[in-house]
């Protein structure tokens, strides 16, 4: 069996389905404060581990969320980081943000090169700390002489849900039937090229870049 190919920019583990989510956001807070600290500090897992007085194997999983650290271990982690116990906590009580939209009720929104056939709708548009991300369901239900092109910074993702169209980017065609995705430059002139199988619905998502934050 082949090994799944994880993302290795974040953490992930297990959840017992009585635990709270709430506790999960401490001991990730708690994971992102220990290892920013060793990493300024200049040490290893195994040196910072021998300095605060507790197992490499049990600072790799406090630093990968793998474990709820006890106040005894808290204790001495402020003590081998020389901080309050308090910085540790850094971050875990920052709401984070999240976009939910009921289906159905996105709000209708108008892009330049919209016509009669061609819908929009806004499934939720998030501002983060470096981009704002912007999703669309589009629904293209006529077909036209002519269709629009895009060009916009960032990133965009496309999903077909249903029909089949060509769609264009830069100076190449992709015949997009249901289940395909198609990842584009958004500074590439981009858009439908010809609808083969009506009515078309396809997720966009665009990622923009921190300039346009």
């Amino acid at each position: 069996m082949t090994d799944l190919l994880r993302n290795q920019s974040g953490t992930a583990r297990d959840r017992d389905p009585h635990e709270p989510v709430a506790d999960v956001e401490f001991e990730t807070a708690i994971a992102r404060n220990v290892r920013q600290l060793r990493q300024q500090l200049g040490f290893s897992v195994a040196d910072m581990a021998s300095r605060v007085g507790i197992s490499k194997a049990m600072m790799s999983k406090i630093e990968n969320v793998q474990t709820s650290p006890s106040l005894s271990t808290l204790a001495l982690l402020a003590k081998g980081f020389d901080v309050p116990v308090s910085t540790l906590f850094r971050g875990a009580d920052v709401e984070r943000q999240a976009a939910f939209v009921k289906a159905g009720t996105g709000a209708r929104i108008v892009r330049n090169g919209t016509r009669a056939g061609h819908e929009y709708e806004l499934l939720g548009s998030l501002r983060g700390e470096h981009k704002r991300l912007e999703c669309l369901l589009v629904t293209l239900s006529e077909k036209s002489t002519t269709y629009p092109l895009f060009q916009h910074p960032g990133t965009e993702f496309i999903y077909v849900l249903e029909g089949v169209m060509d769609y264009a980017h830069s100076r190449s065609v992709y015949r997009l039937h249901p289940g395909d995705s198609l990842q584009i430059d958004g500074e590439g002139a981009h858009g439908p090229a010809d609808l083969i199988e009506v009515p078309i619905r396809f997720l966009s998502v665009i990622a923009f870049p921190d300039s346009q934050v």
